[in-house]
């Protein structure tokens, strides 16, 4: 062809390509350098057209493996060609494009078209990168998810899905979606027939159906499985299946459910499912007149079990006396723990012969020893009985009369039992009413102080007297110390009752010498009040205050204060006779007597008790136990002084053994203030003590 032919076809070419909206070059197939490109393929690499023009074609290749091409056109080998591939911009940018060479008919030029392909590749990685993100917002969910189709072919899932359904490895490689659905239906227990795949049916036939349900596997896991309708554009394409293993949840549950009707470390029925049976029982009592017994278990002196073993070992006793009590029982029968070492026993369709059976089997079966660690050692128990309807028809009427008969069991020296007595288990008045009443009393001034005259044997004379506390309550009428002084003891309030009875006695004591009458005075005061660390101070601001002189004052301390922490009394003691208080044993020889810690402890008198005054002189063992009082009194120095002294005989008894002092009816009972002045009549000593009785 002519150089003219030639140009004529470039400048054609040229005309028709600038005219195409994709990238277009061409080359001379003779020397490889483009000819003549149009504005589009410019724009793509960055330059203007005319630019292009006599660049070898090699020269915007950015791959090897486009050099090699180029080379193999230059060698006659190829001249068409239709790949992805890169350019290189004028810029040193690469960009992605479709490439196709070919040979323009039989002129000696190529064609090569290029399509950006930029944008495309743009559009997928975002779309790659949302699809990564998904999957592992999938794989990052706690849940399993499975996605089907309407069909039911397996679309998506996650490992969570495999995890919880224990799906072999194969199954997830292999995608078969039918073996990945038989393994899923034989994983389930089935409720009856295929129960499985009939509720499967069910979901996937209703399309826009949105269901929770639960799965039970074979492997003991419970799922909960969650199915939602997969929609696009408003229309459903698919189903979502979430399952959450739900096992530690329900046990959970289950655990928290027992634990709030069983104790935590036995095992058995707590207070309230003890109600629930005993209600049932009631109800069947009510129905067919069935009678059953409740009792009333406590192990006598576990506390001392629990100081001397531990309290870990100490727990392994209650495990066994479970054992044992459960063993006495039959299936229909409940022994709930109350709490500590208490235990309930409802029997049921038994009378007092099948309570008292029962009673027996229990008490011989705790009988045996206890054998742990190689320690044996023996645990009894003391057993409460009350019969429905007989005893009560409520739970609360045979609880309480079940633990009043155990108590008097305690009473009686523990290890047997006891059926409810109304006469004698029924107290006339509750401990929380005398606790709640005596209270008030002290608010309100219902307390009273009277005073027992106190006698010299020898010369008659009015001695001192004892300060005895009184209450006349207006609901309760009068209570006698021996009922409401143990319920005080017990909640600690005798602390406060005994700091008003020194207050009150000492004040008294006081107003008596100033109007010339001397008179000692003794108060009783408890063992609890006495181990207070300041009760020496509490006294040393009493006298204070009343301006009374110690050595008016004298202490009467039971043998049981003294041994309870004999160095902790004898540093108190010290104190009181620092200050100058006079002190006494009172009820001497009812204890535990040592003369060691006796003739350490700075006492002045001992007083004989009651219970060995009564009976003289006709009983010999009073007889000797009174002489050896009195002579060990003197032996000691120590004066003596007897209470409860009630008979002529019993005067001239104590007279003619040598005691110093007596108190008792047979001079006078303890009188008010006005009357025991009117009846002592005129003023003693002023050497003589004010005794203050610690008990």
């Amino acid at each position: 062809m002519s150089a003219a032919a030639t140009q004529a076809a470039l400048e054609h070419w040229s005309a028709l390509i600038e005219g195409l909206l994709d990238p277009v070059w061409l080359v001379d197939a003779a020397t490889l350098h483009i000819v003549t490109a149009n504005t589009a393929a410019g724009s793509l690499l960055g330059t203007d057209a005319w630019s292009l023009r006599g660049r070898a074609a090699a020269d915007l290749s950015a791959t090897a493996e486009d050099i090699v091409f180029w080379n193999e056109v230059a060698a006659g080998l190829t001249d068409a060609i239709l790949s992805d591939t890169v350019v290189r911009r004028f810029d040193g940018a690469i960009v992605p494009v479709t490439r196709r060479v070919s040979r323009l008919g039989s002129d000696d030029v190529l064609l090569v078209t290029l399509r950006d392909l930029s944008a495309q590749r743009k559009a997928e990685d975002e779309l790659e990168t949302r699809l990564a993100e998904l999957r592992a917002t999938l794989e990052s969910s706690a849940d399993g998810i499975l996605v089907t189709d309407l069909g039911g072919t397996i679309r998506n899932f996650n490992r969570r899905f495999a995890t919880l359904w224990g799906l072999p490895e194969e199954l997830l490689t292999q995608r078969d979606d039918r073996a990945v659905q038989d393994w899923m239906r034989r994983s389930v227990v089935s409720q009856g027939g295929d129960d499985y795949t009939r509720r499967l049916n069910a979901i996937m036939d209703a399309a826009l159906l949105q269901t929770t349900d639960v799965l039970t596997l074979h492997s003991g896991k419970v799922i909960e499985r969650v199915t939602l309708p997969q929609c696009s554009r408003g229309q459903p394409i698919g189903r979502v299946f979430s399952f959450r293993d739900i096992s530690e949840k329900l046990a959970a549950k289950r655990r928290i459910e027992e634990l709030s009707h069983t104790d935590a470390l036995t095992g058995l029925p707590n207070r309230r499912l003890l109600a629930d049976r005993v209600e049932f029982a009631l109800a069947m009592a009510q129905r067919n007149g069935q009678p059953f017994a409740l009792m009333v278990l406590n192990l006598d002196r576990f506390k001392h079990v629990n100081d001397t073993l531990g309290m870990g070992l100490g727990d392994r006793v209650l495990l066994e006396v479970t054992d044992r009590i459960k063993s006495c029982l039959r299936n229909v029968d409940t022994v709930a723990r109350q709490g500590g070492d208490e235990f309930v026993l409802l029997v049921h369709q038994a009378d007092a012969a099948g309570a008292e059976a029962t009673a027996r089997r229990v008490l011989d079966a705790m009988a045996r020893p206890f054998t742990l660690d190689e320690q044996s050692f023996t645990v009894t128990c003391s057993i409460g009985v009350a019969l429905c309807p007989t005893d009560g028809d409520t739970l609360d009427e045979l609880m309480r009369r079940a633990d009043a008969a155990m108590h008097r069991v305690k009473d009686a020296g523990r290890a047997s039992f006891r059926f409810h007595q109304a006469q004698t288990d029924e107290a006339p008045r509750s401990h929380m009413q005398i606790d709640h009443a005596m209270r008030q009393a002290l608010v309100s001034g219902l307390f009273r102080l009277h005073y027992q005259p106190q006698i010299n044997l020898r010369t008659g004379a009015v001695v001192g007297a004892e300060a005895l506390i009184r209450w006349r309550d207006p609901v309760l009428g009068d209570v006698s110390p021996g009922e409401f002084i143990p319920v005080a003891e017990e909640s600690g309030f005798i602390i406060a009752i005994g700091d008003w009875v020194l207050s009150q006695a000492v004040r008294q004591a006081a107003a008596w010498r100033a109007n010339g009458v001397a008179m000692p005075v003794s108060i009783n005061v408890s063992a609890l009040q006495f181990q207070q660390p300041d009760f020496p101070e509490r006294v040393a601001r009493e006298l204070k205050a009343a301006n009374l002189p110690p050595q008016l004052l004298e202490l009467e301390l039971t043998e049981s204060i003294l041994i309870h922490d004999a160095q902790d009394a004898l540093h108190r003691l010290q104190a009181l006779a620092t200050l100058g208080v006079q002190l006494a044993i009172d009820d001497f020889g009812t204890g535990y007597s040592s003369l060691g810690y006796l003739k350490r402890f700075p006492i002045h008198r001992l007083k004989i008790d009651r219970s060995f005054v009564n009976h003289l002189p006709g009983d010999a063992g009073d007889v000797a136990i009174v002489n050896a009082i009195i002579q060990l009194g003197r032996a000691m120095n120590l004066r003596v002084i007897a209470e409860g002294v009630e008979t002529e005989p019993q005067r001239q008894f104590l007279l003619d053994a040598g005691c110093d002092e007596f108190q008792g009816f047979l001079y006078a009972p303890a009188l008010d203030s006005p009357s025991f002045e009117s009846r002592v009549g005129v003023a003693t000593p002023p050497s003589s003590p004010v005794r203050l009785i610690v008990k």
